[in-house]
């Protein structure tokens, strides 16, 4: 019996899939024919009914803020907390307005980049580079606008379930020269890419079922992904951390900081002491701009402590 209704659960989610990607497409066109200023007071209200009465995830995200921020008082939590319902609904209605950014005067006018040595170290020497973001501000904004004001980047996506939206949000993200590859084939692919001088952005703030390598982040121990540090020694090319942060003229502040590998050589301890590297420097940043992080996630499922 248990079967049969989980079974009939899984038919009916399949069957819902064309309708809610069919709901996106129609929300992304209502969305883009309003300002962004509108949409950003419209994506702030309903992040605060989330927040308040529909209450999606609330017990969870109270909960990694209070482990992570123990000296932080109830008041100081939920006002991080309501912040962070916020910026995922403007994250979401930011991506839906992707079609907008049409030439490199919108993308400056929604971003400000500091590249650091990032030309130098890359398209100056034809040389590929991994980036490294997170769940940080509008991280889809954030790989575009570096596409289009940087360079062309290869994200490595998680394919949804749903196959059509799949579709739809990898159209969004390649519309303006990105091109995206499957999770499945990130380590053949990354590499071929990375050798031909060619970037790769990869999201470096997910815990990994499969692995075995723990370390403290936020508070907790939690397994980390180690196929950025793994593509990146290699191909033997260098490593930047992308943040992103919202300012309060509307725009997004994007940063870019490199990751020291010049000790470090092609094998296991070593790949393990550049995800270490990385993933505190994000752990640093998330630490001082909580608000801009989803803690809607739940990271630390997977960990055994």
């Amino acid at each position: 019996m248990k079967k049969q209704k989980k079974s009939f659960k899984r038919k009916l989610k399949r069957l819902s899939y064309p309708i809610t990607c069919r709901l996106v497409i129609l929300w992304g066109i209502l969305l883009r024919k309003i300002s962004r200023n509108q949409a950003r007071i419209l994506a702030f209200r309903l992040g605060d009914f989330a927040y308040d009465f529909l209450r999606i995830r609330r017990g969870l995200v109270n909960k990694n803020l209070s482990i992570t921020f123990p000296g932080k008082t109830s008041g100081e939590l939920n006002s991080i907390a309501r912040e962070v319902y916020r910026n995922q609904v403007l994250n979401i209605f930011e991506m839906l307005r992707i079609p907008l950014i049409s030439s490199i005067d919108d993308a400056k006018n929604l971003v400000e980049i500091d590249s650091g040595n990032f030309f130098e170290k890359t398209i100056q020497q034809n040389k590929g580079a991994v980036f490294i973001s997170a769940h940080l501000g509008s991280w889809e904004i954030l790989a575009v606008c570096s596409g289009i004001l940087l360079s062309p980047m290869n994200l490595i996506i998680k394919p949804l379930k749903n196959s059509q939206l799949d579709r739809y949000l990898n159209n969004l993200r390649t519309m303006h020269g990105n091109k995206v590859i499957s999770k499945d084939n990130a380590l053949r692919e990354g590499l071929k890419v990375l050798k031909s001088g060619g970037i790769v952005g990869i999201l470096g703030d997910q815990s990994n079922r499969e692995g075995n390598f723990y370390i403290d982040f936020l508070g907790r121990k939690s397994t980390i992904f180690l196929g950025p540090a793994f593509l990146a020694l290699k191909a033997n090319v260098p490593v930047f951390v992308e943040t992103c942060k919202r300012l309060d003229s509307g725009k997004y502040l994007l940063e870019l900081a490199e990751i020291n590998t010049s000790d470090l050589t092609y094998n296991k301890s070593d790949i393990k002491k550049l995800a270490l590297r990385y993933t505190k420097f994000l752990e640093e940043y998330i630490l001082k701009h909580p608000e801009e992080w989803l803690w809607l996630h739940d990271r630390w499922k997977r960990s055994p402590y």
